[in-house]
């Protein structure tokens, strides 16, 4: 895998019942690299309203990964395969106490291509938030198209 990579990130959240689900998708620009068997993608994102950019680090291997992101929100969420982790996610309007309970990490390894696939539930301040599928696409190249 090259230093030069392309992301496509996209998720699905649904509600109770498996009603209202919301899909979001990002394709952007960053930087890969592989240190002591865990593998690093770094990227940049904008966010509505904020002039400083968005700083988000995915580091991941077999039935891990993790998301830190700094700049207007903080947080460190941790993704672990049948555990359940807690975090706070500090935003510009107040801390929000998060729980990921990961059910699912699998990962897809290609010479040139990354899938990182989770499943987890969301829970805010101890109560039910959504399921969620995240699809995590890493492409060698500065010029490919996702």
């Amino acid at each position: 895998m090259t230093k030069d990579v392309f992301l496509s990130i996209s998720g699905l959240q649904f509600g109770q019942g498996g009603e209202d689900a919301e899909k979001i998708e990002t394709v952007l620009p960053g930087t890969y690299y592989e240190k002591g068997g865990r593998h690093y993608v770094l990227y940049e994102e904008s966010m509505e309203g904020f002039v400083k950019p968005l700083k988000n680090t995915i580091k991941f291997c077999n039935g891990f990964m993790e998301l830190n992101r700094s700049g207007p929100v903080n947080v460190r969420m941790v993704f672990e395969e049948n555990r359940k982790t807690m975090t706070s996610y500090q935003t510009p309007y107040g801390t929000i106490l998060l729980g990921i309970d990961t059910k699912k990490i699998h990962i897809t390894q290609d010479p040139d291509r990354m899938l990182v696939d989770v499943v987890y539930i969301l829970d805010m301040d101890g109560n039910y938030l959504a399921d969620c599928n995240l699809t995590i696409d890493i492409r060698a190249g500065s010029n490919c198209s996702v």
